[in-house]
């Protein structure tokens, strides 16, 4: 499999999560947190990873050895949240009434936080490479850290508008992971 169709399946798979992150944000909007869409972002983080790495891929040689180090933070941070967010929506979810143990809700915080720290270092690095659209790498930089840290509150209006800032930013960061690819082809 050649290099470009990675990136494109990488890119994909980022889009993927960020519709699914907007839509069932939008569904939250209306019906409140549910098991449908509780299932689908426990899966999302799985989704996005591919894309991150894309993205780096993308502006490598333009970030330099700071890019380098927030990719991998951020990478390891999205692993992290990733977890907690399967661990939140897949098995908390189901369990009335169950709290998480102390050592586990600091594991949890912990895993947002790192990952919440990574968005921002990576986003720098957007930033700084200029390599993607300005406007997606803000949301990218301060919605993924907002959304990291505001992950355990409680459902409502402004959690279900960053779920959708957030899809929207990952699609279009997506969009446009995808048309390099198509320039490198066409080059």
């Amino acid at each position: 499999m050649s290099s470009t169709t990675v990136t494109r399946l990488s890119a994909w798979s980022g889009a993927a999560a960020g519709l699914t992150i907007a839509l069932t944000g939008g569904a939250e909007a209306v019906l409140g947190e549910t098991a449908p869409t509780s299932v689908l972002l426990a899966l999302t983080p799985a989704l996005a990873t591919p894309l991150l790495i894309a993205l780096h891929q993308g502006q490598a040689d333009r970030a330099g050895r700071f890019g380098d180090v927030a990719y991998l933070v951020n990478l390891i941070g999205l692993g992290l949240f990733g977890g907690a967010a399967f661990s939140l929506n897949l098995v908390l979810f189901f369990l009335d009434g169950v709290k998480p143990a102390p050592p586990t809700a600091v594991g949890l915080l912990g895993s947002a936080l790192v990952f919440a720290v990574g968005t921002v270092l990576f986003g720098v690095a957007m930033l700084r490479a200029k390599v993607y659209p300005t406007v997606p790498v803000w949301g990218y930089t301060v919605l993924l850290a907002v959304f990291a840290v505001a992950a355990r509150l409680p459902d409502g209006p402004a959690t279900s508008l960053l779920h959708v800032g957030v899809g929207g930013s990952l699609v279009w960061l997506a969009t446009a992971v995808l048309g390099r690819a198509r320039e490198r082809v066409l080059v």
